[in-house]
């Protein structure tokens, strides 16, 4: 103890007093207390994945025992999509998509909003073309005993 107490010295600090230490162990467990908050409630966190945990194998299941309602509610809101959980975009990657349903109903006879595929002469023409193209050039229709020529 004189040892430390001439450290302290050199440096220019008072020694240690064990009143001194004894009142800021005091002054530091009376704000844990002021600050701690008793938690009783503990459940499942429904937002981690884990693994379903088996019974013993010696021990009969407790046939009395119900599920529990307000755990499963629980995690079935965790496995909704966002759109259903809250009522806002939590975030702002969600507010792309969030709102996906169309501003107008689909109406084919309108023509402003409606650009149907419109057949023109080199459409046909090119149709045509490829519907009596020769097969011998598709190498995805090949018999299989037909060899490649290679140079």
């Amino acid at each position: 103890m004189a040892e430390t107490g001439t450290k302290d010295a050199k440096k220019g600090r008072e020694p240690k007093n064990q009143v001194h230490q004894e009142a800021i162990l005091v002054e530091t467990i009376r704000k844990e207390m002021a600050n701690q908050k008793l938690y009783t409630n503990y459940s499942v966190n429904p937002f981690k994945k884990t693994d379903a945990l088996t019974p013993k194998p010696n021990v009969y299941p407790d046939e009395s025992a119900g599920e529990d309602s307000s755990f499963i509610d629980i995690i079935h809101r965790a496995n909704l999509e966002p759109e259903k959980k809250y009522r806002e975009p939590q975030t702002t990657s969600q507010e792309i998509g969030w709102f996906h349903e169309p501003l107008l109903k689909s109406n084919r006879a309108d023509p402003r909003l409606n650009f149907p595929m419109i057949r023109s002469e080199i459409s046909a023409y090119a149709e045509e073309y490829f519907k009596f193209k020769p097969k011998k050039y598709d190498k995805s229709l090949r018999q299989p005993g037909e060899e490649t020529k290679s140079k």
